[in-house]
């Protein structure tokens, strides 16, 4: 069995420490829970375990070993809840969890569940419907004795005297040596984009502004020559 104890306040709160011995507290390296506070003794108190019960004990520390806010002098028996203080430093005591008695008859039962196992029926396989393929693929081909016996195979294993159907006739009247005429291509119009349209536009209004602005030079160059 193994006694705990949880710090409360200080530096090591919520921290456990495990008391499975004797154990010595203090700010003593060598002690087993060492508490670095300047106001712990080098060796301030003991834990000592009797018959698995957990006792404290003061070792005339200057600031004191208590209990449940009392102050003790000589060896404390401690149980679940109780707190216990060096100096200013608190701990929760906690007991170890008590190990609960099987019956017999219940260990036996377990052991014998453990090695037989629960039968478990297996739940039946449900064939599905084959296919028509699946189902020709199961039949394979025919045996030579179940074949038809009037078709005769050759050496090679192929069926001769099997008639091969013949053609269509053609009817009365179809030339097939005549060659169709051969028809005239339909010349087809491209479409002038619109960008063509608006391009040829403005080359033709340049033109005739061109042409315009030549014949009123002209016209001034007469008008001032016969002048």
């Amino acid at each position: 069995m193994t006694w705990k104890i949880q710090a409360i306040t200080g530096e090591l709160t919520g921290q456990e420490i495990s008391i499975d011995r004797d154990m010595l507290v203090g700010r003593h390296q060598s002690a087993d829970i060492v508490l670095q506070a300047g106001e712990i003794s080098r060796k301030h108190a003991a834990f000592l375990l009797k018959d698995q019960a957990l006792w404290l004990q003061d070792l005339n520390s200057s600031n004191g070993t208590f209990v449940n806010d009392l102050r003790i002098e000589h060896e404390t028996l401690l149980k679940e809840g109780d707190i216990v203080q060096f100096a200013s430093l608190k701990f929760s005591v906690l007991e170890p969890a008590q190990a609960i008695d099987v019956p017999l008859e219940i260990e036996q039962t377990v052991a014998a569940l453990n090695q037989e196992g629960p039968a478990v029926k297996q739940p039946a396989e449900t064939e599905m419907p084959k296919t028509t393929a699946q189902q020709m693929n199961d039949q394979g081909m025919p045996e030579l004795t179940e074949r038809d016996a009037s078709v005769q195979l050759s050496r090679d294993g192929m069926p001769q005297g099997v008639a091969i159907p013949k053609p269509a006739p053609i009817p009365e009247g179809v030339d097939l040596s005549a060659i169709p005429e051969k028809q005239t291509p339909i010349a087809v119009e491209t479409p002038v984009s619109r960008v063509e349209q608006v391009k040829e536009e403005q080359k033709n209004a340049s033109v005739g502004l061109i042409s315009i602005v030549v014949l009123i030079i002209l016209a001034i160059i007469a008008w001032l020559f016969f002048k």
